[in-house]
Formats: C-alpha cells, sequence, structure tokens
C-alpha cells in the first residue's frame, strides 16, 4: 500500500460501539471514506480482541484502508495490521519495531509537545499524534494543543502528522489548515447511533481534505 498517510482517521471507542456493533460501525466509517482505522478496545479480553481485530484488519483490505491496533504492537503482528499505535506508555518504538518489521506503521501521542514529537521522530516514528485541539468527550482531560504547536510540528518535521481531540466536520478544515494530514475522529463518527450517520459523518470528514493530485 503505497498511498501517503492522509485523510480521516477513524478511531473505534468500546463504549460507543459496544460488542459486535463495531464492525459494522466501522464498516459505515469505512464506506464513507475513512483511509485509516484504528481499533482501541481496552476492556475487552484478549480472545475478543484478536477475533475482532482480525475481522477489522481484513475489512480494512477490503476498503483499501490501513488498519491499526492501538497499544499492541504482539496483536497488530498476529492479524498482520498496517501498523500499531504507542501512547507515551506504551513501550519504545524500537520494541514495537522489532515485533513488526520495518514495513508496518508505528505512530506515537506526542500530546501537545513538541519535545515528545522529536523523540519519537528520533526513534523512527512513522506518524505523529498531537492533540487534542478541541474540547474532547473521549478524553475530556487530555492536555490541550494549540494551532501553532501544530503548525511548528509541520515546519519541523517531514513525517505524517494526525490531529486529535474533539475533532467534527465544523473545525476539521483549520487542522488540514495547520499542518494535519490526517484528522482523528472518535465522537463525531461513532457518538452516532445509527450506521448510516456514521456513513455521513465520514463522509463529511473525507470531502474536507484536498482531492489527490490525478
Amino acid at each position: 500500500m503505497n498511498q501517503p498517510l492522509q485523510g480521516l482517521y477513524a478511531i473505534t471507542d468500546p463504549h460507543l460501539t459496544p460488542g459486535e456493533r463495531v464492525l459494522s460501525a466501522a464498516e459505515a466509517a469505512l464506506r464513507g471514506g475513512a483511509t485509516v482505522l484504528q481499533y482501541r478496545d481496552k476492556p475487552a479480553d484478549a480472545a475478543t480482541r484478536r477475533h475482532r481485530a482480525a475481522r477489522l484488519a481484513l475489512l480494512c483490505k477490503d476498503f483499501g484502508a490501513r488498519f491499526i491496533v492501538n497499544d499492541d504492537a504482539a496483536l497488530a503482528a498476529e492479524v498482520e495490521a498496517d501498523g500499531v499505535h504507542l501512547g507515551q506508555s506504551d513501550g519504545a518504538v524500537s520494541r514495537a519495531r522489532m515485533l513488526l518489521g520495518h514495513d508496518k506503521l508505528i505512530g506515537v501521542s506526542c500530546h501537545g509537545r513538541l519535545d515528545l514529537a522529536q523523540r519519537a521522530a528520533d526513534e523512527g516514528a512513522d506518524y505523529l499524534a498531537l492533540g487534542r485541539f478541541f474540547e474532547s468527550r473521549t478524553k475530556p482531560g487530555a492536555p490541550p494543543a494549540s494551532l501553532d504547536t501544530l503548525r511548528e510540528a509541520r515546519r519541523r518535521f517531514s513525517v505524517p502528522l494526525v490531529a486529535i481531540g474533539g475533532v467534527n466536520p465544523h473545525n476539521a478544515r483549520q487542522l488540514i489548515e495547520a499542518g494535519a494530514d490526517l484528522v482523528a475522529v472518535i465522537h463525531a463518527l461513532f457518538g452516532h447511533a445509527d450506521n448510516a450517520d456514521v456513513e455521513a459523518a465520514a463522509r463529511r470528514l473525507h470531502a474536507i481534505f484536498p482531492a489527490p493530485p490525478l
């Protein structure tokens, strides 16, 4: 998969899409244009996570999207995901690289701190996630990040940047204009009870990005 990392980055949430609904909701987001899907499901047991991750990996292949597993590089390797996303307490990039190899993606949460972003970039992260930029229902206590920080990160780093935190169809454009390659969305997608509304929200977010050159 050689296309650049860009577009709508959908992140599942076990409270918004409980049980097996995560599969149909994820499909709706992919149908609406999500280019990356991250499976995030901390409460589930290992067997359930393995089952759902394997199903989601196949679904992403069907839609030509990248599939990322949250926190768990071993699970990402097991289900042949496209990569793993690491928080600051989820271990080193080098350890995930040993498990996954050099052809997989490793993303790192850097909050609003350029020093953390620099360290992740130096360790070989494939993308850097910054935020929260707006009030977040999923992580209301997360430290804030500013658009100026995003602009400075764009000047400083050549790897793709993901903007997260309270992103919705009304505020995503300013993040893209400030340098985000992808916007990560949880509640504005999966907060909808009807999968048709999930798909419609994904389409609105997808349409904000500039069309790729022919």
